[in-house]
């Protein structure tokens, strides 16, 4: 059976696309096979990255791995107008077609759906990022808009909760614990500031009192934009492979994917990246 990793947050524009772009690549590099359900249907960032990467690909007569896109969750457009349980329908014959594979990545989308509680009931991982903001941190805790204490968990946080639960009651022995939850902030300035201190602080409680773990994002870099119309990623380039000019940028993009990749148990695929990090430097 795959493994099921969820990229999750119900707040827009924290990197959850970007996050689940990386993380495929980066396990692809290291010949696992991987299937991909985008559950944004409207946006589609996923899917759009990897339609890019299939004609970027085919222009340039290079090769790369591609995941599984299961046939029934493709057409992101029909299913926007379908009813609630024809999508819930499709998940259940996506998520049945990608246990063939190493890994699924799901990538949910910035809201509360059907679709999304259902792979959050179904995650093995789920990755969570957010930015140093107090309006991220909201959809995990509440926060006393007068001292900045934390009061109690939120929104999210009970979602997981929810899905931990529904899944200790499939499989009692397991308990609570059959869901690894990393919270990752994402998209930071790579100067420090008072503001990220207090959002660590209060991150750092809450994760004792809800049952998360802390791990290292993706910075905000240029470098993990420019190739997205490529539908490549820093973990794609090579020799062959080399749509921009490489840089000590890059080189410190893959380091960071390569945390990310550790702070998850993927080790195997963080010594690829490392390995063939190594290799272009010293080229």
């Amino acid at each position: 059976m795959a493994r099921v990793i969820v990229v999750g947050n119900e707040k827009g524009g924290a990197g959850k696309s970007t996050l689940a772009i990386h993380l495929l690549a980066g396990l692809m590099q290291t010949g696992q096979s991987v299937a991909v359900m985008d559950l944004d249907l409207r946006q589609r960032s996923l899917a759009g990255f990897l339609a890019n990467r299939r004609a970027w690909l085919s222009a340039n007569s290079a090769t790369a791995p591609l995941p599984l896109e299961p046939d029934s969750f493709t057409d992101g457009a029909k299913l926007a107008r379908a009813s609630e349980e024809e999508q819930l329908a499709r998940f259940e014959a996506a998520f049945a077609a990608s246990q063939q594979t190493d890994y699924l990545i799901i990538d949910t989308p910035g809201g509360d759906t059907a679709l999304s509680r259902a792979a959050h009931g179904r995650a093995d991982q789920v990755v969570t990022p957010m930015n140093d903001s107090f309006v991220d941190f909201g959809l995990l805790g509440e926060i006393d808009p007068v001292t900045l204490n934390l009061k109690r968990p939120s929104i999210y946080a009970e979602t997981i909760w929810n899905a931990r639960k529904d899944k200790a009651i499939d499989n009692p022995q397991a308990g609570l614990g059959q869901i690894d939850w990393l919270v990752v902030m994402n998209r930071l300035a790579v100067f420090d500031a008072r503001n990220r201190r207090r959002v660590d602080e209060r991150l750092d409680i809450l994760a004792k009192r809800v049952g998360f773990r802390i791990g290292p994002g993706l910075r905000d870099r240029v470098i993990y934009r420019e190739l997205y119309p490529f539908g490549l990623t820093v973990a794609d380039l090579s020799e062959q492979i080399r749509p921009v000019e490489i840089s000590l940028a890059h080189v410190a993009a893959r380091q960071e994917l390569r945390s990310l990749m550790q702070a998850l148990g993927l080790e195997a695929g963080a010594d690829v990246i490392a390995d063939d990090l190594d290799a272009q430097q010293a080229a």
